[in-house]
């Protein structure tokens, strides 16, 4: 199966049209054409419907692989570059907003001054987002953070062969209003708060689905999103009575309106883990043995 083939087909299919398609990937429209039918021919089976445009079963069914396959081309790619190309002069490092923390900021410090002429990048993004752009090379390295159990990994996606390792864990806190019934507790049971007003922050928090995977109890639902990354923001909610969140202690403490309340059963922690490929000697592998340090 070409890979380009692959690429143009998951192009028409996005952008239901022959012609977009063709604009975004800077081809004619017969060559898309041929790309596709080319692809239909190898499969043997009809991919696409022409009026209007869109998948069939079949295609269907290839949409489904074609994401994974070319991730994992895109990270062969990006992980060969890096073993044969030179040491880079620049660090791109991608991170969770609960993952930044004064231990990130001297490692970066000592980098920078090891490599003063050092490209230093940071992007603050969703879990979900990092693994692949480690993987394919958009990021050099990334902390990623989430709720588990103590000593056990974060669950990431196959994306490609990254290393991990752990770099902290934290206790976990339910975040209350400063006047709720229960913000004088020394600790909570989270499925005692199933039926709760929850705020469901995916950048930030573990969403509902998660909660009810650690407690095995329905529930959690939430009656309010918040979409961003900014951890203050998503405190003001909770302070002004939106609902409540799963955050580490210390992301909580000292925020006004706001009480964190330690999570008592079931035994979790808010784990940070480094996340990488490769790593030639530079900037992004001191930064990756500081930080394993």
């Amino acid at each position: 199966m070409d890979p380009h083939q692959l690429r143009t087909f998951v192009t028409v299919a996005r952008l239901s049209s022959f012609s977009a398609a063709a604009g975004e990937l800077g081809y004619t429209q017969s060559a898309v054409s041929q790309q596709i039918a080319a692809l239909e021919a190898d499969l043997g089976a009809s991919l696409l419907l022409r009026r209007p445009v869109g998948p069939t079963e079949a295609g269907a069914r290839l949409l489904e692989h074609a994401g994974p396959l070319l991730l994992r081309l895109d990270a062969a790619r990006a992980d060969v570059a890096r073993l044969a190309g030179a040491p880079a002069a620049r660090l791109l490092l991608g991170t969770t907003p609960l993952a930044v923390d004064a231990a990130l900021g001297r490692a970066l410090a000592e980098v920078r001054r090891e490599y003063p002429r050092v490209d230093l990048a940071v992007r603050v993004l969703a879990q979900e987002a990092l693994p692949a752009l480690v993987a394919t090379g958009e990021v050099d390295l990334a902390l990623i953070d989430g709720l588990a159990a103590p000593s056990d990994p974060l669950p990431l996606p196959d994306v490609g062969p990254l290393s991990t390792v752990a770099v902290a864990e934290r206790p976990l806190a339910v975040a209350l209003p400063a006047g709720h019934p229960l913000a004088g507790h020394r600790g909570l049971a989270l499925a005692d708060l199933s039926a709760a007003r929850w705020l469901d922050a995916p950048d930030i928090a573990p969403g509902a689905a998660r909660l009810r995977a650690a407690t095995a109890v329905d529930g959690f639902r939430p009656v309010a999103r918040y979409l961003g990354t900014d951890v203050r923001g998503l405190l003001a909610l909770v302070a002004a009575g939106h609902g409540l969140v799963v955050l580490p202690e210390a992301a909580v403490a000292g925020t006004a309106g706001v009480v964190a309340v330690p999570v008592g059963e079931p035994r979790l922690v808010h784990r940070t883990e480094l996340v990488h490929g490769s790593l030639p000697e530079g900037p992004a592998a001191l930064l990756a043995r500081l930080l394993d340090g």
